[in-house]
Formats: structure tokens, C-alpha cells, sequence
């Protein structure tokens, strides 16, 4: 995908509940929701795995510990209207509490690893340092950016 994923299901949201934001940025979703989102594209999508997404950084020159530059080649690359075109967007996140924040400061994607029973593996483009980090703290039910991939 080359976009964030925008379909309107349970425990997904519009950054601070606006539709216009969610037409900015597509919708954020609790880590649940977003493999869900992604099977309901069809039989052969699914959210990626950490392993596929840092296979995917590395690429463009690797996230922040993995690389020379600490992320910032991969930061331009994938970010929107970097060489990559895969145009990650910094849409923020929404917390557990429900609070939004970040917005067009970080762009926060979820990846299918869990790290435990309550936090997944996430990707963060964070723009102040220009850079591509990877956590394994993600809260599962805070609400990330999504894209899926085709594994067929």
C-alpha cells in the first residue's frame, strides 16, 4: 500500500475525530483492529511484521541503531514524497486514554509482532530528528497509522 489505511471499522479513529483528518491521514487504529482491517481487504492481506517492515528500512538504509545515518535515509526515503513512494505519512497517534497527539510531528505504524501480551512492535517517523526508529512498547490499545501488504 502507498497509503494509509482508511476503512471505518470498530476501535478506529479520525486524529482528533475529525473526518477531515482521517481524509489527511486515514484512520488510526488499536493494534486488534488493524489486523482485522488489513484481513478485510481480502484473503491474501495482512498487517506486516517487524521483520518485514525493518527488512524494508533497511532498503532505504535502516531505522535508528541499525544504520550509519540512525534512520534518516530511511526517514526521507519512505516518507511522503521521498524516492521510495511509499509516502508514510505523520498523522500522529491517539493514546489509551483517547488523547491525540503528534500530529504532523510523527507517523506512528503498527507492525503484526507482538513484543508481549499487551504491546506490539511500531514504527516511528519522528520529524524533529528526521529519523525511522523502531519500539517494541506499543500499547495495544493505543491507536496507530496502518498498511497492509499483499502476500501473495
Amino acid at each position: 500500500m502507498t497509503d494509509n489505511l482508511s476503512l471505518d471499522r470498530p476501535d478506529s479513529y479520525c486524529y482528533r475525530d475529525l473526518v477531515s483528518e482521517c481524509l489527511r491521514f486515514g484512520r488510526l487504529y488499536t493494534w486488534a483492529a488493524a489486523a482485522e482491517a488489513c484481513r478485510l481487504l481480502g484473503i491474501m492481506w495482512r498487517l506486516p511484521t517487524d521483520d518485514e517492515w525493518r527488512h524494508m528500512a533497511k532498503a532505504w538504509g535502516g531505522v535508528r541503531g541499525d544504520s550509519e545515518d540512525d534512520g534518516q535515509a530511511a526517514y526521507n526515503a519512505l516518507l511522503r514524497g521521498g524516492v521510495s513512494d511509499f509516502n508514510a505519512l505523520l498523522g500522529g497517534g491517539r493514546e489509551s486514554s483517547g488523547d491525540y497527539a503528534r500530529v504532523e510531528e510523527h507517523g506512528f505504524y503498527w507492525t503484526a509482532t507482538e513484543y508481549d501480551m499487551e504491546h506490539a512492535w511500531f514504527y516511528n517517523f519522528g520529524r524533529g530528528a528526521g529519523l525511522l526508529n523502531r519500539h517494541s512498547g506499543g500499547d495495544k490499545s493505543m491507536a496507530l497509522a496502518v498498511r497492509c501488504i499483499n502476500a501473495s
